[in-house]
């Protein structure tokens, strides 16, 4: 089927276009203006996949920069042809390159799509980029399959950013995600009572945050669980290893800013600090993105985090394939609903994938639940998920340009 093309305008502020403009300059590491974009907020962001790629190949297009497609084995959820699509705006022999990715987590996609699309359409971003020497490499849809299938997972069950493990060595055991695995994924849809009861005595003795922490830090003996890290690379693990062999290696130091949702206030992007336990990298990144403290840099390693834990994580990979260059790098975390609704939303979701007789109502609820525990589709929303990625990529460009 043909693609859908995106109608180019200019609008007068649609749903907080400005939101970085005049008020928001004072700032540390923003521009002075949110500038003339050639799409409008709320028009960046698209309703599916089919439509997000559409869109992202189109502004790199009118942008008229090289893009490279890594077709994806498998086909979307209507059919459509699935890629991990990147564009690079600077040039190949750069020393200092930010890398721009969104939906690892597929279903997350909508966000992160969304903000690539729209930074394609930022001359002032744009500009500011190559006054500063540095090379943007966008990545659109690392995990295509889950962004077009409303799944979290790549096609192989795997959570990608749990996947980079040294899988010649023994891989983590996750002793408390072995002590409810039977809990998580219930055998019916909603859970009976047992389940439910189960479930609310362990929250009453051990609490949310040992629910979340448990659960989300990743597991490897249960491949048809939640948050499998998997016992050999995915697709998108090969395919990602491989765009930073061939575009990260003249590159001297790399920033990367990878656009994930569903944990924290809702519209809030938490800045969590992404990369080896090092205090001079945490350091490092809090210089360009702390905001001289108005946008704190959150870690995993001390506890700042809405983020549990986490093993396997994807930036492993940068050391790898790209020894050569400094690096420093955030996931920047947009809050949707509650963590424990996003919990339901997960396991509710899991659940179908191990019934697909279920019945086609309720597993049409159980998908509309999985897309708004990921994405909130209201202009609110998209405008504060633009401001705060457009200020993120400014403090980004200047942090490699100092």
């Amino acid at each position: 089927a043909a693609q859908p093309q995106l109608r180019l305008q200019r609008r007068t502020d649609p749903a907080g276009r400005h939101l970085l403009g005049a008020p928001g300059a004072a700032m540390a590491g923003t521009a002075p203006g949110c500038g003339m974009s050639a799409v409008g907020v709320v028009q960046a962001f698209a309703p599916n996949y089919a439509q997000a790629r559409a869109r992202f190949l189109e502004a790199a297009a009118t942008a008229g920069l090289p893009l490279q497609s890594h077709p994806h084995p498998l086909p979307g959820s209507e059919g459509e042809a699935l890629a991990l699509d990147v564009a690079r705006d600077g040039p190949p022999d750069a020393d200092k390159l930010l890398i721009v990715s969104s939906a690892c987590h597929g279903v997350e996609g909508f966000c992160g799509s969304g903000v690539q699309v729209y930074a394609l359409h930022d001359a002032d971003w744009r500009a500011a980029a190559h006054a500063q020497g540095v090379a943007v490499l966008y990545l659109h849809a690392l995990n295509p399959y889950g962004f077009s299938h409303l799944r979290r997972v790549t096609h192989e069950n795997v959570d990608l950013n749990r996947n980079f493990q040294d899988f010649g060595q023994p891989l983590p055991v996750n002793t408390d995600y072995a002590a409810i695995a039977h809990l998580v994924i219930p055998d019916a849809w909603p859970p009976g009572a047992a389940n439910q009861a189960a479930v609310q005595q362990y929250l009453a003795t051990h609490g949310e945050s040992a629910w979340q922490a448990a659960i989300s830090r990743g597991q490897h003996a249960y491949p048809q669980g939640l948050f499998f890290g998997g016992t050999e690379p995915t697709w998108s693990h090969h395919t990602l290893r491989q765009v930073l062999r061939a575009d990260g290696g003249a590159a001297r130091r790399i920033g990367w800013i990878d656009l994930h949702t569903g944990l924290g206030p809702s519209g809030h992007g938490e800045r969590i600090y992404a990369g080896r336990d090092d205090a001079s990298a945490v350091a490092r990144a809090r210089r360009w993105w702390d905001g001289g403290g108005s946008t704190p840099v959150t870690s995993i390693y001390d506890g700042s985090s809405t983020s549990a834990f986490l093993t396997g994580l994807m930036w492993n990979a940068i050391y790898d394939e790209c020894p050569q260059a400094e690096f420093t790098g955030i996931a920047l975390e947009y809050g949707t609903v509650p963590v424990m609704e996003v919990i339901e939303a997960l396991r509710a979701e899991q659940w179908l994938q191990l019934h697909p007789e279920a019945d086609a109502a309720l597993a049409a609820q159980i998908k509309a639940r999985m897309r708004n525990a990921f994405y909130t589709d209201t202009d609110t929303w998209k405008g504060q998920v633009i401001a705060q990625a457009r200020q993120a990529l400014f403090q980004a460009v200047q942090g490699l340009g100092s």
